[in-house]
């Protein structure tokens, strides 16, 4: 069996594909060992895959564009969450947008993530970042969920199932970012170009078992549902509200693709966290559809 090592954010649903192909023996089919870390700090995911630890990551789409202005190596080939499973979840009492004002907002970074997608958000609503409300990096949704409760912050992005979790615990929802955004690629399946190059043929075992769980999330719930609880400890109906919101609205997308408009919304978006010059590329520049589309011939 050869090894790799696959850096993701966090322990949460976003991950699923992942351990469909792990736990289900789609990894195994191909020969392939594959160690998913689970880390809680968004940058060092993307660390991990620009130094070595990693050779695959679920990362953060904005970090690969940030390293590729920067002259790295980093590639999407592959989507994850494909449009945002999100919603904006605030505590009792908070009754709307207007009351925000003041509060503290939990972010996942102020470099990349969530945060861009808070200040679009609030902006359209009158308030401005930072003269309105403080954005509080808390690391991926699982810190922002426990210092939501702990009243730490006011209010944050939470995605499914863990939205669901809180309003049935009392929060409130003050809408969904995927009204307004309905595309926006905010992880996606990345590697380094150079590494992949000189080792082609593990890159495209990856991605036939890559393939075979998406297609298998879609087609096999009880599947789906029964890995999501077993790797993220959440309970059944929330696994099942989760994979019908995820194949409702395609937030995983079924052919493993990433999304062209997604990450051109990302850029267009991202813009509003960081004084950059206008960017050249456009989307496309920045995904490699030729791996999945190898794998895919010779599945």
């Amino acid at each position: 069996m050869d090894q790799l090592t696959l850096a993701v954010v966090s322990r949460n649903y976003f991950n699923l594909p992942a351990w469909i192909a792990l736990q289900d023996g789609l990894f195994a089919a191909e020969g392939l060992d594959v160690r998913i870390d689970h880390i809680e700090g968004i940058e060092e995911v993307n660390e991990r895959l620009r130094d070595g630890r990693a050779q695959l990551a679920y990362g953060v789409t904005e970090h690969v564009i940030l390293d590729a202005e920067a002259g790295g190596r980093q590639r999407i080939i592959g989507g994850n969450v494909n449009r945002l499973p999100f919603s904006f979840i605030a505590r009792a009492g908070i009754r709307d947008y207007a009351e925000l004002r003041g509060r503290r907002i939990g972010v996942s970074s102020l470099r990349a993530g969530s945060s861009s997608l808070i200040i679009r958000l609030l902006a359209k609503r009158g308030l401005r970042w930072p003269e309105d409300f403080t954005l509080v990096p808390c690391g991926p949704i699982l810190a922002r969920w426990d210092m939501l409760r702990s009243g730490e912050i006011d209010a944050g992005l939470q995605g499914a199932p863990l939205d669901q979790i809180a309003l049935d615990q009392g929060f409130v929802s003050l809408g969904n970012p995927r009204d307004e955004v309905p595309d926006f690629q905010f992880t996606s399946l990345d590697l380094d170009a150079g590494w992949a190059e000189a080792n082609r043929d593990l890159v495209l075992r990856f991605c036939r078992a890559f393939l075979r769980a998406h297609e298998r999330f879609y087609a096999d719930q009880a599947t789906a549902s029964r890995i999501a609880m077993q790797e993220s400890g959440i309970e059944r109906r929330y696994a099942d509200r989760a994979w019908e919101q995820y194949v409702r609205e395609a937030i995983f997308p079924r052919d493993g693709e990433a999304s062209e408009a997604g990450v051109q919304a990302l850029i267009e978006t991202s813009s509003l966290i960081r004084d950059l010059p206008p960017r050249e590329r456009r989307a496309a520049d920045y995904i490699d559809r030729s791996w999945l589309a190898a794998a895919r011939g010779s599945l």
